[in-house]
């Protein structure tokens, strides 16, 4: 019984380290005030305002849950070590190996710890240099975006879609919501090269194509990241398209550009030009929310606007199908022999090595 007392003292001691570490204190206070105004009688005067505390609440629940349940189960072990029963052996060493998987399975989770993990995740694909072979290439990456969304029972919506002049998609935006969607895509970030046989010319002649893909949190409230007016220049134009009843023959798309940074949003996709300007305002937040992370500034005012050139210069991800085949994150060193499968959906041993990843990098650059 000894033992497994030990084991049982010492897992409680690290999770308790581990609460300290991530706040969980404090995050349970904060949960308690979102569940006093979420069951305010007076919450839904106010829908916009409403919807943003259900939305706070269900993060801080997707955040704090796995946590609570693995206390309850300590708490369990705990009573039953207290009967000091020999009998019990057995069922408190089976309750105490759930409990350090369900803790382990936890800290994985700690990996998802920056600012805006837990967000819905907003992906833009653009095809780069390879023609039509890109715009192919484009269409397969989202294809392969949507798959692992739905194997993840997260939710896809198009915000924006550019078809291409024969096929694929010269950009296309997606937004993925669900559970800490945006810290497990956000490796995604960066330029994919496809290496294949041509189907598009006759003489079948292996093709290098390009898509970049760019990852960014949705910041969808304007109080996380406050524009400026006067940094905003606003176009109206009338929306373009192959033809057809869904074209939309207004003056209602709108291009948004932040005149500090240089960075253009535009967006056509529905009919209202209000819907337009507050997707494109989002997708603009949103981006230089990314930025901020990326360039660790603490001001708008300090941003760079994105360095285009070497955007496209800088690929993160090799997809060959010939002459051999395999899948080669350059960062991580990652790599599958079933790029099929990938293409199909299964990134997760790519996401959670981008993740570890971006660990030992963060603790690098702690150190210096």
């Amino acid at each position: 019984m000894q033992d497994i007392t030990d084991q049982i003292d010492s897992l409680r001691a690290e999770l308790k380290g581990t609460l300290a570490r991530i706040g969980f204190d404090a995050l349970e206070k904060q949960k308690a005030e979102l569940n006093v105004q979420s069951t305010s009688a007076d919450l839904w005067k106010d829908a916009k305002n409403a919807q943003e505390v259900m939305i706070s609440q269900s993060r801080l629940l997707a955040r704090l849950q796995p946590w609570e349940d693995l206390i309850k189960t300590m708490d369990e072990l705990d009573e039953l070590v207290k009967l000091d029963d020999e009998t019990l052996i057995a069922e408190i060493d089976q309750q105490y190996q759930k409990a350090k998987a369900t803790y382990d399975t936890n800290k994985e989770q700690l990996k998802l710890n920056g600012p805006y993990d837990d967000r819905t995740a907003i992906v833009s694909l653009y095809a780069g240099a390879g023609g039509t072979d890109a715009q192919d290439w484009t269409q397969i990456l989202l294809r392969m975006y949507i798959r692992w969304a739905e194997r993840s029972g997260y939710k896809v919506t198009t915000i924006d879609e550019s078809q291409g002049d024969e096929a694929g998609l010269k950009s296309v935006t997606i937004e993925i919501s669900g559970p800490f969607a945006y810290g497990y895509l956000k490796g995604e970030h960066g330029v994919h090269r496809l290496v294949r046989l041509s189907p598009f010319n006759s003489a079948g002649s292996r093709e290098t194509s390009f898509t970049k893909v760019d990852v960014l949190p949705k910041i969808d409230k304007p109080d996380e990241l406050i524009l400026d007016d006067k940094d905003l220049r606003i176009d109206v134009y009338r929306s373009g398209g192959h033809g057809g009843q869904s074209v939309n023959t207004t003056d209602s798309a709108v291009r948004v550009t932040h005149i500090p940074t240089g960075i253009v949003i535009a967006i056509q996709n529905e009919r209202s030009q209000l819907q337009n300007k507050e997707t494109a305002l989002t997708l603009l937040r949103s981006r230089l929310a990314q930025l901020e992370l990326e360039q660790h500034a603490d001001k708008l005012s300090e941003l760079k606007g994105p360095n285009l050139s070497a955007e496209w210069g800088n690929q993160i991800r090799s997809y060959v199908l010939h002459p051999y085949k395999q899948v080669k994150d350059l960062r991580t060193k990652y790599e599958s022999s079933d790029p099929e499968a990938v293409l199909n959906g299964d990134l997760d041993g790519l996401i959670m090595s981008y993740l570890d990843y971006s660990i030992g990098q963060n603790l690098s650059t702690d150190s210096n």
